[in-house]
């Protein structure tokens, strides 16, 4: 299945430090261009300050009359003051086009350095998650062909295996998915579907494939038709399934809804599981991200699961929420126009 949140926090101390090193340097420079800009505008003041004074004093040295000294003292008044004016209005423009400057660079740059940071982990994860399933169906082979086993257990360890293997296989495609996503590749083909028997029997045949320790509740209306790509579709069941199962306790109870409601085709997954807070709910469907809490980061996953499903939900001219399910865990619910 898809995996989505978590990401464990195998970034050192000595790499932040390192990473925040072109940042540190980027706050002296702007210091050092606010220093010399201060600077400029001194040496420009006491410029404009000196020549002033120097026309004053030669317009005192002109023996003209009173009435001309008086009107043009006037006039080297009223140039001093426009060109103060001047000064204060470019360096008006300047400070402020230098604080958005310096805000939308510190911005681009802590985002990048999220993603650089997320993308290390996701690889650190994927690496993990993909030798987990190879290392254990490798294993279980290796028993059946040293030992000789009984039938019920042959077909135990058998169904382990392709539990493993579905498992990875899963994996892999949601890796390619995310990359056909990334690159702008990938395209649907929407047809015609009985929504509630298509669902039905792929949860039912996930079910059976895996051995879960939460109890799945169906709640799917019948004969609720809609146009949708085959291929695709089933990421959006299984990834919102996978990851209520990843933060549900055993033997809690995951919910999956298929209902009609005007001319809307509503599918929702409920568990009773950590639940997400508030401030996460806007970032859950950024590509790596993984919810951060203590309860959480123990969970396996790549970070790609709710991206990948918030892509399918918008190709399939929908929208993907998710709410608190009181008294605990969460809500998945997607909206579809069944008119579309």
């Amino acid at each position: 299945m898809f995996d989505t949140l978590n990401l464990y926090n195998f970034a050192p101390m000595s790499n932040a430090t390192k990473n925040s090193r072109p940042l540190l340097w980027f706050h002296i420079l702007v210091v050092y261009v606010v220093i010399q800009f201060a600077w400029w505008s001194y040496l420009m003041a006491e410029q404009n300050f000196e020549i002033y004074q120097l026309k004053s004093e030669v317009n005192l040295l002109k023996h003209e009359s009173p009435e001309e000294i008086i009107a043009n003292g006037n006039m080297l008044n009223s140039e001093l003051r426009n060109k103060w004016i001047m000064i204060a209005s470019e360096g008006t423009v300047f400070i402020v086009l230098l604080v958005l400057g310096v805000f939308q660079i510190r911005k681009s740059f802590k985002k990048e350095a999220m993603l650089a940071h997320q993308q290390k982990n996701f690889l650190l994860s994927v690496t993990h998650e993909l030798k987990s399933p190879i290392a254990s169906t490798k294993l279980q082979l290796q028993t059946l062909l040293k030992h000789e086993l009984e039938r019920e257990k042959q077909k135990e360890i058998i169904t382990n295996a392709i539990s493993d293997t579905e498992r990875l296989n899963n994996l892999v495609e949601n890796i390619l998915l995310a990359a056909k996503i990334e690159n702008s590749v990938f395209t649907t083909h929407k047809e015609e579907c009985n929504l509630s028997e298509y669902i039905t029997e792929g949860m039912n045949q996930t079910i059976l494939s895996f051995n879960y320790k939460q109890k799945v509740k169906l709640n799917i209306e019948p004969n609720i038709f809609m146009k949708i790509d085959k291929t695709s579709f089933p990421s959006i069941v299984l990834n919102l399934f996978e990851n209520a199962v990843k933060y549900s306790a055993d033997n809690s109870t995951i919910t999956l809804g298929l209902k009609k409601q005007n001319d809307n085709i509503i599918l929702s997954v409920s568990d009773l599981g950590v639940g997400i807070s508030d401030e996460e709910k806007s970032n859950i469907f950024q590509k790596f991200y993984r919810v951060g809490s203590e309860d959480t980061r123990k969970t396996k996953g790549t970070g790609l699961g709710l991206y990948i499903v918030n892509y399918l939900v918008s190709e399939h001219n929908g929208v993907v929420s998710v709410k608190n399910n009181l008294p605990k865990g969460s809500i998945f619910e997607v909206t579809f126009n069944s008119n579309s």
